[in-house]
């Protein structure tokens, strides 16, 4: 397993954990079940871990893939600032989930707005996941870039006409 496969199997759980963190809380929210917020705030902590582990790898995984053809410096360079603000946003999302994990089991009225301000804050962090996300499947997903429709209507044009 080389660098750039290593940054490939862990950079998708930073994007999953807050997903799945989302689905919980709100389940959450509406049965009113502290179970089920103390484990939505787990997993968005395990997501700010598996953030660290994705930015730790992405070094190695540029250095692996930036001689081969067809592999933009500027699509890696925007993949990486997107990478580090959903990071930020994601060690973020983690150390208010720690707070509120802590405070869940200490009746604090701040207690109480923890699971709406997670809910935004993971809402926030989720569209930077996006964004890190698309910028990083651009770099060896052509079809992924703008303007891949309009080519491909171009090209699929001429294979009409063939007929």
């Amino acid at each position: 397993m080389n660098n750039a496969h290593l940054h490939l199997v862990v950079n998708h759980l930073p994007i999953i954990f807050p997903i799945v963190g989302v689905i919980i809380l709100l389940i959450a929210i509406f049965t009113k079940s502290d179970v089920s917020k103390r484990n939505a705030y787990i997993v968005f902590i395990l997501g700010a871990v598996a953030s660290v582990a994705a930015m730790a790898t992405g070094e190695g995984a540029e250095d692996a893939i930036e001689n081969i053809q067809g592999v933009s410096e500027n699509l890696m360079h925007r993949h990486e600032e997107a990478a580090e603000i959903f990071a930020g946003m994601s060690y973020f999302l983690g150390a208010v989930s720690l707070l509120g994990f802590l405070t869940s089991y200490r009746n604090f009225s701040l207690d109480k707005l923890m699971p709406v301000t997670i809910l935004i804050v993971a809402g926030v962090s989720l569209y930077f996941a996006q964004e890190g996300g698309r910028t990083g499947g651009e770099i060896r997903h052509t079809e992924m870039r703008s303007g891949a429709n309009i080519q491909n209507a171009v090209e699929n044009s001429g294979e009409d006409q063939d007929d």
